[in-house]
């Protein structure tokens, strides 16, 4: 099966079969529990071609991830905004913000038109101030334990730390068989001070025939607009590390908890599930440097030729 049908038919699963729940954000949702993709990376590279994906902001917010990072000013310096309304919400509902009431921004930006340009307003002046004032972003900017600091900095009890990925990369060329091939993002002691706990909890090498897979374990999947993200990230991820070990890409295999289409997206889905996919793209990196020093201008896509965006409200 081409690899974009493997999420086209997650899409119309859920459509056909999923159940209506509540969720926290109080959109509501059509949702699945327990499926499964698989990818080949050998195909192709797996960004969706029935709509525009930004790869962009793919790769930069993997490098975030990668330098061990929360603060969205290094977003914010690649023109990456998909983290910002996590640190937007914390400003506004802080003390130091005085201005217009945002209650429940997300949403009522979308009906509201006078509202719309109050909240455009209120979120550049607040994306500047993290881009140069250094005190205000080490205070707004900065999204506690997310991803990048258990990737790289996993807090141990006896004050030290872990870094993961550098682990794990160790371990993948010097015993390439180990089941415990493991990062984990999921730390229960920091959930509950994290800006939003890792929806991609948990992923898994494996190394067969001189390929290397990945395997991920997503608790949550936004499937319009978070997990198309997700599946080029994890592939990209693959490819990084295949390339750090001296190996070839085998499968991405994507395995989702609560797969879930919000309400509001609905009419967004079924635009898409009316597009024909195109042949995927290639992957390039360019660069000869770690996958610790690597810039986004040293990976490329080749042959990506997408349907245009189909743009959707994100649920806070």
């Amino acid at each position: 099966m081409d690899n974009e049908q493997q999420y086209l038919n997650l899409l119309k699963y859920v459509l056909e079969n999923g159940h209506k729940k509540s969720d926290r954000t109080g959109t509501g949702t059509i949702s699945t529990f327990g499926y499964q993709m698989r990818f080949d990376l050998q195909k192709s590279f797996p960004i969706l071609t029935t709509k525009k994906i930004p790869f962009g902001l793919i790769k930069s917010e993997l490098l975030w991830f990668l330098h061990g990072d929360t603060n969205i000013r290094f977003l914010l310096e690649h023109k990456n905004h998909i983290w910002d309304e996590w640190a937007f919400k914390k400003y506004i509902e802080s003390s130091d913000y005085t201005g217009p009431d945002m209650t429940d921004f997300g949403r009522r930006s979308l009906i509201d038109d006078d509202f719309a340009k109050d909240y455009k307003i209120e979120k550049k002046a607040f994306d500047e101030k993290i881009l140069n004032d250094d005190n205000f972003a080490n205070k707004y900017g900065d999204l506690g334990f997310v991803y990048g600091a258990q990737w790289r900095h996993w807090q141990t009890r006896d004050g030290g730390f872990i870094d993961q990925i550098k682990n794990v990369i160790d371990q993948i060329k010097k015993n390439p068989d180990s089941r415990r091939l493991i990062v984990s993002a999921w730390n229960p002691e920091d959930v509950p001070t994290m800006a939003l706990p890792p929806c991609h909890t948990l992923f898994q090498f494996y190394v067969n025939d001189g390929k290397l897979s990945c395997q991920l374990y997503q608790r949550s999947g936004d499937l319009f607009l978070g997990v198309p993200f997700n599946i080029a990230s994890y592939a990209l991820l693959t490819h990084l590390i295949a390339r750090e070990t001296n190996l070839e890409v085998g499968e991405f295999i994507h395995t989702l908890g609560d797969a879930h289409i919000y309400s509001n997206h609905i009419e967004q889905v079924e635009l898409q599930l009316s597009r024909k996919p195109q042949l995927g793209p290639k992957l390039e990196i360019t660069s000869d440097k770690s996958i610790f020093e690597l810039d986004t201008k040293d990976i490329k896509l080749n042959g990506y030729d997408p349907a245009p965006a189909i743009k959707a409200p994100v649920a806070v």
